[in-house]
């Protein structure tokens, strides 16, 4: 029997891209799965504060045990923007172009494109909290590279790489990202301890 666990997001792009990391022991239950339709709060001034109060809205709410993610790309030349506003960054419609398009503009004449991706994920089973960690270094493109992908993917370029995450297959993208290596984490945790 497979053991369930409330992923607890409304973004579709994020709900595929765990389910595809997670391994078959496990059910990812989304937030419509549970009947939940709530605007979930994410008034923390950190990732890892916004994700543990999501977590916590689904226990709280709910009864599931859960976990919930935030994640931000930091910008080095722009102080760290667009952090814990990145899905938001121009505005509250959480439009990617929109997103894009005020980042490029913010880091236009600007050398410095260094960047990364953080992903925190709080886990909440029973009453114990455990968070996990992962980030990803790279810059920022001049302009939208790539089909694939989602948010900034288009815009970002890791380390290493030739080609930003929205050239990558997910398969390609998930093994070296942010919320790939801290879905690892979480998975590994699982297995533990369950």
């Amino acid at each position: 029997m497979r053991k369930k666990i409330v992923f607890a997001t409304n973004n579709a792009h994020k709900l595929e891209e765990v389910r595809s990391i997670v391994d078959e022991s496990w059910q990812i239950l989304s937030l419509s799965d549970i009947g939940c339709n709530a605007d979930i709060p994410e008034t923390a001034d950190t990732l890892a504060g916004n994700a543990q109060m999501k977590a916590y809205f689904i226990k709280d709410k709910f009864g599931y045990d859960c976990f919930a993610d935030d994640t931000g790309l930091l910008v080095d030349a722009l102080g760290g923007e667009p952090g814990v506003y990145s899905a938001r960054y121009a505005g509250d419609g959480h439009d990617s172009e929109a997103n894009m398009r005020k980042l490029l503009a913010n880091l236009e004449g600007k050398d410095n494109r260094k960047a990364h991706f953080s992903t925190v994920i709080a886990l909440i089973q029973g009453d114990r909290l455990t968070t996990f960690e992962g980030s990803v270094y790279g810059e920022i493109t001049f302009a939208p590279e790539g089909e694939g992908g989602f948010g900034y993917d288009p815009v970002f370029r890791p380390d290493g790489s030739e080609v930003t995450f929205a050239c990558m297959s997910s398969e390609a993208k998930n093994a070296i990202s942010h919320r790939g290596i801290a879905t690892r984490k979480l998975v590994d945790f699982l297995s533990e301890n369950s």
